[in-house]
């Protein structure tokens, strides 16, 4: 596994993955953006949570991302990419990048009541499956957080 570049270098995908998420809140989705970077660090990969436009409950930002990388390139194996979202992946999320072998997730917004990668699980480093991924957790936090607050205030006021 490749060393794990700066946290702040993070921060420009993360923006990516900020605005793919305000998309998602604009279409009535929980607003979770996801990029999918390539070994070298290029963005190959943007997209939002579509669970509603889709009706489909596996349509997380982060599937979305991963399934189009793996038809993109021929291969199920993402070995060499990293995962920036703006939420921490749950499980589902969390067990298939375990799945796609990326080498890292780097998240926004801790998720204490879904959260694979640390709150509650910590899916992608368990030592009893077969990969296990680098995990780097708080870029743009408050950036992340505020706009899941937003749009939940909003869906209850």
């Amino acid at each position: 596994m490749t060393e794990p570049i700066s946290t702040a270098n993070y921060e420009d995908p993360m923006r990516i993955a900020l605005r793919a998420a305000e998309e998602a809140a604009t279409a009535g989705d929980v607003p979770v953006g996801a990029v999918l970077l390539d070994e070298s660090g290029e963005v190959v990969g943007v997209d939002r949570n579509r669970r509603e436009e889709l009706r489909d409950p596996t349509a997380h930002a982060e599937m979305q991302v991963l399934s189009a990388r793996a038809r993109e390139i021929g291969d199920w194996r993402l070995t060499g990419h990293t995962l920036v979202v703006t939420l921490e992946p749950c499980p589902m999320c969390a067990g298939a990048a375990v799945w796609a072998r990326l080498d890292r997730i780097v998240y926004g917004a801790a998720d204490s009541k879904a959260g694979a990668a640390w709150s509650l699980y910590n899916i992608p480093q368990d030592r009893r499956l077969n990969h296990r991924i680098d995990l780097i957790d708080g870029v743009l936090s408050d950036e992340c957080s505020r706009l899941l607050e937003g749009f939940f205030t909003d869906k209850r006021g």
